[in-house]
C-alpha cells in the first residue's frame, strides 16, 4: 500500500512542479531545499512531504516520457520486421 498524501501536499507539489519544473530533480535533498527556497512552509515536515511527493512525480514524469519513446521506437520495427517474414515466405 502507498502513503496518503493530504490535498494540499499534492496541490503544492503539483504547482511548484508547473511553474518551476526545470528547478526540481529526481534527487530528495536537493528537491528538498528547492521547496524551502521557493515558498515558505510552516514546518519541516510539510516541507518534507511536498518535496517528497514532487520527487515523485518528477521520477514518474521521466519513467512515462521514456515508455512513450520506446512505444513509439517499437511499432515501426515490428512492422519491418513481419512484412519481411511475409514476404519471404
Amino acid at each position: 500500500m502507498g502513503n496518503v498524501r493530504t490535498k494540499l501536499v499534492k496541490r503544492t507539489a503539483k504547482m511548484l512542479i508547473e511553474k518551476f519544473g526545470d528547478s526540481f530533480t529526481t534527487d530528495f535533498e536537493y528537491n528538498k531545499q528547492k521547496v524551502a527556497e521557493l515558498i515558505d512552509v510552516p514546518s519541516k515536515k510539510l516541507r518534507n512531504l511536498i518535496a517528497g511527493y514532487a520527487t515523485r512525480q518528477v521520477k514518474r514524469k521521466k519513467i512515462i516520457e521514456a515508455q512513450i519513446s520506446l512505444r513509439q521506437e517499437i511499432p515501426t520495427t515490428d512492422e519491418e520486421e513481419y512484412i519481411r517474414q511475409i514476404e519471404g515466405v
